[in-house]
This record gives C-alpha cells, structure tokens and sequence, in this order.
C-alpha cells in the first residue's frame, strides 16, 4: 500500500514536556486521517513537523515519498495547510489575497486570477470575491482560507482544527468543502476536538493522549472497543428520572449518568432493554425516549483516557509549545 504520510518514532521536546513521544502515523493515498485529542495533546506539534514548520528531536516522517527534514522543499511543492486561525490578509479583498498567493507559488497573472476565480465559486465566496475579507463572516473567512490553501493544487492537504469557532450552520458547510477534496483524491489529516467531525469525514482515526497514539482504527472499530451499547431511557415527568435510574441500575448493574433529562448507562446485553420496558411499566413511568445504540466516539474516548476530548484541566496549552 502506498502511505501519502508516514511517520515513526516522532518526538518533540520542550524542556522536559513531550509534546511527542513516540508517534506512528500511516495514511494511504487519498484517505481522510482524523486525528483526535485535547489540547496539549501534540496534535497541532505533529501536523507542524509534517508540514515542515518544525524539525522533530527523533524519529522519521515523509509526505508523499519526502523526508520532511532532508527534502523539505519538495514536501512544501505537495502540501497545503489550513491552521486553526483563518491567515487571509482581511485587508485584502478575497481575489487579492488569493491572487497573492497564486503569484508567490509562481503562477503567471492571468493564471494566478484564473485559479482565484476557480476557487472563489467553489467555495462560494464569488459574490464576496471583490470585498475586504475583514467583511466577511467567520465561516467565509475559513473557507477563503481553505481556498488559500488549495491555489497550489495540493496533493496532501492538513487541516488543524479548521472548524473552531464556527457555527453550526458554518461547521456543516466546511465539511462538505472537506468531502469534495476527498472525492477528488485529495489525502487529508484533520485533526479535531470535535468527535462528530470525525465521525463524519475520518476514514480512519488516531487518538492523541499526553503525546502518544493510544489507539487507532475506524469509527466504528474503536466504538467496538467499548465492548457495549448504550442504553438512554428519558421519562416523561421529569421527577421520575430517579426512579429510572434506580431501575437501570437494578437492571444493568451501572449507574447511570443522568444528564439533560435522561438516564445513560453502559449495556453488554441488549436483551436487558426489554426487562428496563417491563419494570418501567410495572412501575407506570412512561417513557418519551427509550434507545440502544453504539457507544459515541466521545464516550469511547472517556473509556479510553478517563477524561472527554474537551477536558483540558491536565493537559497544556499545546499553542505554549509554538
């Protein structure tokens, strides 16, 4: 199989923090990597090595074939990168700044607007194409800022948390800017916060904890890890929610969580959610909401670091590290 990324062994020291320590990346040709992980957790450390910005201490790395140290240049030629903060010039209007860039990267005048007024409709901003980008919203200025990152026709493009800040509406727009690169055979590392946009647009995914990969897979290969289903039960009167509680934990033997109104519990036995109906029925609490589903990504990340991919009380600023 052909990796467009690889790295091994990848450390990067701070001082005596490891922003790195020890990590192996693997991504075929054309397929969307996510990488997951709380801030400090040397995700943006590692997509800089990769992108040539940083050197690391130990370990190797390529990207499409080249030593991202020895051959850096020709890693450059291949890439694009679109960082956590949109880097347009708002000064500049949408044309200009990309106008800009395809003339950096070489392209003639004419080709250099040609590719500008290419990417302006593909990303919908043709409208706004003639104004300052300090006028546009933040879901246009991320995607003029994922159009600046494509100018050069990149064949591996990184995408560090591209969709923070944004929202709703905006966060589902990039996405389908993501999967219409994938669909043109673009390879992608994403790395996210954001558990759903993994799930959404990874074909395979890593999880970041404290410098290290501590487990990979597809979405739903990490959702078996878990080893159960997840039982949510909501009551119509909401001062019935300890009695379903008392009942899912007779049941199940977990206690549930009891957040937004309903009752979650772990289930290794799908056949527990029928003797959950009797017992509630038995009892007359009736239910608004009764479900058995696969464990979210964000609950396979608590089982398997003991704290949610937002949780930063342990973990440093991984911009500290810059």
């Amino acid at each position: 199989m052909r990796y467009a990324i690889q790295a091994e062994g990848l450390v990067k020291r701070y001082g005596e923090t490891h922003a790195l320590d020890g990590v192996d990346l693997a991504v075929p040709q054309g397929r969307l990597l996510g990488v997951l992980g709380p801030n400090g957790a040397g995700k943006t450390t590692a997509v800089r090595i990769l992108a040539t910005l940083l050197r690391p201490d130990e370990g190797t790395a390529s990207v499409g074939g080249f030593d991202v140290t020895g051959q850096a240049h020709q890693v450059r030629s291949l890439i694009g990168l679109t960082g956590q903060y949109a880097g347009v010039d708002e000064m500049l209007t949408g044309v200009e700044n990309l106008v800009m860039i395809g003339r950096l990267l070489g392209l003639p005048r004419a080709e250099a607007r040609a590719r500008a007024a290419e990417l302006l409709e593909r990303f919908a901003l043709s409208d706004a194409g003639g104004r300052a980008a300090k006028t546009y919203s933040g879901g246009m200025r991320r995607r003029l800022d994922l159009a600046a990152s494509l100018v050069g026709r990149p064949q591996v493009l990184f995408l560090d948390e591209p969709t923070t800040g944004l929202d709703p509406r905006s966060r589902t727009e990039l996405w389908g800017v993501v999967r219409g690169l994938m669909a043109d055979g673009v390879t992608v590392l994403l790395t996210t916060q954001y558990l759903e946009e993994a799930d959404q647009l990874a074909d395979d995914i890593v999880v970041f904890d404290h410098g290290r990969v501590i487990a990979s897979g597809t979405s739903d290969e990490l959702k078996a890890t878990t080893g159960a289903q997840v039982l949510e039960v909501r009551p119509l009167q909401a001062d019935h929610l300890d009695l379903v509680a008392r009942v899912v934990t007779d049941i199940t033997g977990e206690t549930p969580d009891l957040t937004g109104g309903k009752a979650v519990a772990s289930v290794h036995d799908p056949a527990v959610v029928a003797a959950v109906v009797r017992r509630l029925d038995d009892l007359g609490v009736v239910a608004t909401e009764l479900a058995l589903r696969k464990s979210s990504l964000d609950e396979v990340f608590l089982a398997i670091t003991g704290h949610r991919a937002e949780d930063e009380s342990t973990a440093e600023k991984e911009e500290a590290f810059a």
